[in-house]
């Protein structure tokens, strides 16, 4: 069966570079935030539309108008979660499934809220991606459009980089560049490798 790593980390940390880190070894990876973004172009768009009609002018998710109905009003956040989570888990159960078919032995799910929504439980072993805080808040802060008040209420919503650390199985360190994280990451390959997953099956890793 397949092992499944739950890969995972606070907004800034380097988490989506972690997941290509994993995919450039040939390991598959379920990104949740970009299945999101697939749906909201999707058939998420239109239940989306009955519940924030503003935020769905033309047919497709308008991501902006979406964030500023949604963002600290954890009433309506709880409404779009309700809608959202359900089709992403489809989504990343049928990936799982094509992974058992597949044979495949380890495969990652990037999810960035996994820890705050209990996923871990669906996973073999947790991978938490994590840098000093200084350098996270310099990394959002540097994207366009972002301000530091919209950063403090996505922090908000996730829990603490503390916290996620001690419930990690795996930490990867991005404060030191992509070829540190690198090494990091087939550390973590090579001590996965013959674990068994779901089902009793061990893997071998033929990547690292």
């Amino acid at each position: 069966m397949t092992f499944i790593l739950g890969l995972t980390g606070s907004i800034g940390m380097g988490k989506s570079t972690t997941a290509g880190l994993f995919q450039a070894r040939g390991i598959p990876v379920h990104d949740a935030d970009a299945t999101v973004h697939a749906l909201y172009r999707g058939r998420a768009a239109p239940l989306i539309a009955a519940a924030f009609p503003d935020a769905v002018p033309d047919g497709a998710v308008d991501r902006p108008r979406l964030s500023a109905a949604v963002l600290g009003k954890p009433e309506a956040m709880a409404r779009l979660e309700a809608i959202i989570h359900p089709l992403v888990r489809e989504e990343e159960e049928a990936f799982l499934r094509r992974c058992r078919e597949r044979g495949q032995g380890l495969a990652v799910l990037d999810v960035p809220l996994l820890l705050e929504t209990g996923g871990e439980g669906r996973c073999d072993a947790v991978l938490v991606v994590s840098a000093p805080a200084e350098v996270q808040r310099a990394r959002v802060l540097a994207r366009a459009g972002m301000t530091p008040e919209r950063l403090d209420a996505i922090l908000a919503r996730q829990m603490p980089d503390a916290r996620k650390r001690a419930r990690a199985h795996f930490i990867v360190d991005t404060s030191r560049g992509v070829v540190a994280a690198g090494r990091q990451v087939g550390s973590i390959l090579a001590a996965l490798a013959g674990r068994p997953g779901r089902g009793g099956r061990g893997w071998t890793d033929d990547h690292a």
